[in-house]
């Protein structure tokens, strides 16, 4: 009989302790990660006092006229649909209402270009209510998010699914939204149906 080949394998390697490994960390590092667990475990949380005029869910503040702070989006559609602004929403709550664009909104239409010239002339009328930001860069939701924690007394026109997603989180905040050649409010306690 005749001895068996030996073939030599190749590319295998030996399998090694990866670094960040349990087993390889040495007892100072273990006991350091311990305290950091254990700080962010005791870790006081704070819940932000609710303003006076909320009663549970319902905004006590929010009474004619309305103000409506208004998203870039809700505007480019609101043009698309060919919808006048202020009386489309004075029919959508069957109230006076104060249309508020801030400065960020301002900026991002001038942003998007003459695709959204006619949005922009909308939004220079001069019947609005100008707020100027204080913040930097221009992201007019981050900017709207803030100023409605800041103070519940607006209604928030907007069409962006992740402003309302975000928007929903503060309570006491209703969403005005366009579609289907009318605007739509939700969250608003004895709003009519829509």
């Amino acid at each position: 009989m005749g001895v068996a080949k030996r073939t030599r394998k190749f590319a295998t390697v030996k399998r090694m302790i990866g670094k960040n490994d349990e087993r390889r960390k040495t007892e100072v590092q273990k006991k350091q990660e311990l305290e950091l667990q254990k700080k962010k475990e005791a870790a006081v949380r704070e819940i932000p006092q609710m303003p006076s005029s909320m009663f549970f869910q319902h905004n006590e503040a929010l009474v004619p006229p309305y103000n409506v702070l208004v998203d870039t989006n809700f505007l480019s559609r609101t043009v698309g649909a060919k919808l006048p602004l202020m009386e489309t929403a004075m029919d959508c709550l069957f109230a006076s209402v104060n249309i508020i664009i801030t400065s960020c909104v301002m900026a991002e239409l001038e942003k998007l270009g003459p695709k959204y010239r006619v949005a922009l002339m909308i939004a220079r009328d001069e019947r609005w209510t100008r707020l100027t930001c204080d913040h930097k860069g221009t992201y007019a939701d981050d900017c709207i998010v803030e100023r409605i924690q800041k103070h519940r007394i607006y209604i928030v026109a907007t069409n962006d699914r992740d402003l309302k997603r975000r928007i929903r989180k503060v309570p006491g905040v209703p969403i005005m939204s366009c579609g289907k050649g009318k605007y739509a409010i939700e969250r608003l306690p004895g709003a009519p149906a829509s």
